[in-house]
């Protein structure tokens, strides 16, 4: 926009004020509704990124839990002998807890005097 010193160009709707000499300048109250304009749009912006960054957040959070989760209980069910060992690794303990619970109690019924009473069997 050219503008002379004896003459000055308006419109209705002006964004930079004329001033001859100096140049073209922003008044101190488009200068705040600039900033406002900027938070606002930099709120919004991070609001959203903030949503986006939740949900993801959220979804690898529970893909996360559930793997920990079916691991325990495939663990907890391979040490119980519900399913088979992986690869030859037993880690059955039910077996061997038997076993000993079962010599514990032998031996305290031995001490106690119990193993003279007859069998039904």
């Amino acid at each position: 926009m050219v503008s002379s010193p004896i003459t000055k160009h308006t419109t209705s709707n002006m964004d930079k004020h004329d001033i001859p000499i100096l140049g073209n300048f922003y008044t101190k109250e488009e200068v705040d509704q600039m900033i406002a304009d900027a938070l606002a749009e930099a709120r919004a912006i991070d609001e959203a990124s903030m949503r986006k960054h939740n949900r993801d957040a959220t979804i690898i959070s529970m893909i996360l839990g559930f793997t920990c989760l079916a691991l325990f209980v495939d663990g907890l069910l391979r040490i119980l002998g519900i399913i088979p060992p992986f690869m030859d690794l037993d880690v059955n303990i039910l077996d061997d807890i038997a076993e000993k619970t079962k010599v514990i109690v032998e031996n305290d019924m031995i001490k106690s005097g119990l193993n003279k009473i007859p069998k039904a069997w």
